[in-house]
């Protein structure tokens, strides 16, 4: 039966379970009805219903409503909504210093991009180890949110116990703390409406028969370290003179991974999103990566299947060379979005263990014609699909494409990808 059969003949309720099922089994290493087909698509679906990013970001019901505009054509098995269109106000409010957005230094339609720095020095491992509760509140905050520079210097929670409590309170009596505490009230107070539009998209979808694609969002231990604290100068330099520091941070960072993902668990369609930045071939050797890299990040990935997780494994790199090391995961329990693949290999090594996804590449969809499309698609399903355990997929995030490719995307998909 075709999608828009189902559509006619099945209640919204059947066609959502039909869909979150069609996953599941693609997780499982089962055949189901077709090939699944979702994306992560990003810029994409403001600019295919005429939008501009930046109003978007500052209005939730505009970006509700273009991703609406862009589910109803397309119908994806799972959608991703509006949660990468980020709340423009509350990152002006807070004064985001690793951000630039439309608006804040880009023009409209630029897809928002990420600034680089050094938030926590080569000397602060230990203390990072130690409490990154209170290193991230006192250090990392006032140093990557301009209106949060007056917490810099909070005391530790850890020493509020009897008669601590005294001075931790006293604390606030420090003008510069009182004015960052005002500014985060007010961020929270957007960020609050953010996610209530987010959550309000996420019912209005599914009373139309659709899942929402991700639960949560974390990315690899190592890149815990990498992104958000040292930056990629100082935890590649960081592998070579101190490396047993960066081991324990990246242990740290282990449970802060699983952390992040634990939101999905209990959801429908319990996926967590997890990107791997400097885990490919051009950023470290295959010694550091099995030594730095691959044991946190298996170690989170078990942590996260324990906690009724699915793990997406989003290779943004050629990371056919780290095949073997992903054949280790739990089996039939995690996905593998592969952005540059021996997608034949991937199958290969990966067909018993887990799923795979992805790989159509984003310039195919911005500058080939639909035949084209078709065609690399229909590739895809005969190396990948046979016995199920593949979703189809763009290779990376969505921001520019041809609307008749991606229509030949998901058209292709669902009259060729058909097993029953």
């Amino acid at each position: 039966m075709t999608e828009m059969a189902d559509v006619a003949t099945k209640t919204t309720e059947d066609l959502y379970q039909e869909r979150v099922q069609r996953i599941l089994d693609c997780v499982a290493l089962k055949e189901p009805d077709q090939v699944p087909i979702m994306g992560p698509y990003e810029l994409f679906p403001y600019q295919y219903a005429g939008v501009t990013f930046k109003d978007a970001m500052n209005d939730y019901a505009v970006a509700r409503e273009a991703c609406h505009t862009f589910l109803d054509d397309f119908r994806p098995d799972a959608d991703f909504g509006p949660i990468l269109a980020y709340p423009a106000k509350a990152m002006a409010m807070l004064d985001v210093k690793w951000f630039r957005w439309p608006g804040n230094g880009l023009g409209d339609n630029t897809m928002y991009q990420f600034v680089e720095g050094e938030y926590m020095t080569a000397d602060e491992y230990d203390e990072f180890v130690y409490d990154p509760s209170h290193f991230m509140l006192s250090k990392w905050l006032p140093r990557s949110f301009g209106s949060l520079e007056g917490l810099a210097g909070w005391p530790p929670a850890r020493l509020m116990m009897w008669f601590g409590w005294t001075g931790l309170l006293a604390g606030m009596a420090d003008p510069g703390v009182q004015k960052a505490l005002r500014n985060a009230l007010d961020a929270g107070e957007e960020l609050g409406r953010w996610f209530g539009s987010i959550g309000q998209y996420a019912q209005e979808i599914k009373a139309k028969g659709f899942p929402q694609a991700f639960g949560a969002f974390s990315w690899a231990p190592f890149d815990i370290v990498g992104d958000t604290l040292r930056g990629t100068r100082g935890i590649l330099s960081d592998i070579v003179r101190r490396p047993d520091q960066l081991l324990a941070a990246t242990n740290k960072a282990t449970q802060l991974c699983v952390e992040y993902a634990a939101g999905a668990a209990g959801a429908d369609l319990p996926l967590c999103w997890i990107w791997l930045h400097k885990g490919s071939e051009g950023f470290i050797s295959d010694a550091q990566f099995k030594k730095f890299y691959w044991p946190s990040l298996l170690e989170a990935i078990e942590g996260m299947v324990e906690k009724g997780v699915i793990p997406v494994v989003y290779c943004e790199g050629d990371d056919t060379s780290r095949l073997e090391y992903f054949t280790q995961v739990p089996e039939k329990s995690v996905i593998f979005h592969m952005a540059v693949m021996d997608m034949k290999k991937a199958k290969e090594m990966l067909g018993d263990i887990a799923a795979i996804s992805g790989n159509v590449p984003n310039r195919l969809l911005l500058t080939a014609t639909p035949d084209d499309v078709r065609d690399y698609c229909k590739g895809l399903i005969d190396t990948c699909g046979e016995g199920g355990g593949y979703i189809m997929d763009t290779s990376a995030l969505l921001d520019e494409a041809k609307v008749e490719n991606v229509r030949a995307m998901f058209d292709v998909t669902r009259e060729y990808g058909v097993y029953r």
